[in-house]
Parts: structure tokens; C-alpha cells; sequence
């Protein structure tokens, strides 16, 4: 029987690199086999991944176009408990609302950004790059704390 892995947890993180990197990949990045991450996955096992691993697979993942499923489960976590220590429980129609406004927000900074008249034309310049680095971030945020309200309901 299939193990389910809790949304925020390492092991579901594994899981998503698990679907992303071949069998050479992994090996290539961390020197162990994809069967060692299979049991760090299985949430039942006391088989923890190493840090330094973790980085260098989401790299990889990186490397193929993939979001890095490690990091965004540790931020998910991170903000998880970050949310309980500051015991709100967040409206999912406002958050909704809100991460909405975020997106129109990262595109009207893209757009500008791309504009002709902008300050390097259609090419995005180091501060246009940093503007829309910082409006994905806080979409990303949004999305977070989304996913963590409907974890906790």
C-alpha cells in the first residue's frame, strides 16, 4: 500500500524530485541511488536526507526547469509553523483576493519591464529583473499561506 507524505514535509519533497531526476541524475548529483531517497521519503523510516543533498537536487531540478520541490516543502514548513506561533487562521477567499491583486501586480511589472519605452527597451535590466524577482516572491508567499490554511482546515 502507498505511503501517503503530508503536504510541507521532506519526504513529500522527495517524492517530487523522485518524479523530476532519472536515476543518473540523482546519482550524478549526490553520488547515491534513488532507492536511498525512496527510503528517506518513507515517512515511517527514521532515514533522514542530508541538507547538502538536498540542495544539489534542487539544483538539478532547477536545471531541468522545475521548481526546487525541497526548498519549497522547507518554506512551506517554515511558514507552517511561523502561522501557528502567530495562531492566525487566514480567510481563503481574502487570500484568494489578495494573491490575485499579486498577480496582476507581477504582471503590470513585467509588462513595463518589457516595454519599448522602459529603460532597455524589450530587454529586462538588472533593476527590472529585481522588481519582478520581488513580485513573484510575494505571489509565492501568498501561495503559501494558501496552501497551509487549507492544510490546516
Amino acid at each position: 500500500m502507498a505511503k501517503v507524505r503530508k503536504i510541507g514535509s521532506i519526504e513529500n519533497g522527495i517524492m517530487q524530485v523522485l518524479k523530476i531526476l532519472s536515476d543518473d541524475e540523482i546519482f550524478k548529483a549526490i553520488g547515491k541511488t534513488s532507492s536511498y531517497l525512496r527510503k528517506c521519503s518513507n515517512p515511517t523510516l527514521k532515514q533522514e536526507i542530508d541538507h547538502n543533498d538536498s540542495i544539489k537536487l534542487d539544483l538539478e531540478c532547477i536545471k531541468k526547469g522545475k521548481s526546487p520541490p525541497l526548498l519549497t516543502e522547507h518554506e512551506y514548513k517554515i511558514a507552517n509553523n511561523y502561522d501557528e506561533a502567530d495562531h492566525k487562521l487566514n480567510d481563503i477567499d481574502s487570500m484568494l483576493v489578495k494573491s490575485t491583486i499579486l498577480h496582476g501586480k507581477l504582471q503590470e511589472v513585467i509588462k513595463l519591464a518589457e516595454d519599448e519605452k522602459s529603460e532597455k527597451g524589450k530587454e529586462i535590466s538588472v533593476l527590472e529583473k529585481k522588481e519582478i524577482m520581488e513580485a513573484i516572491k510575494k505571489l509565492e508567499d501568498k501561495i503559501y499561506k494558501i496552501k497551509i490554511t487549507v492544510d490546516q482546515k
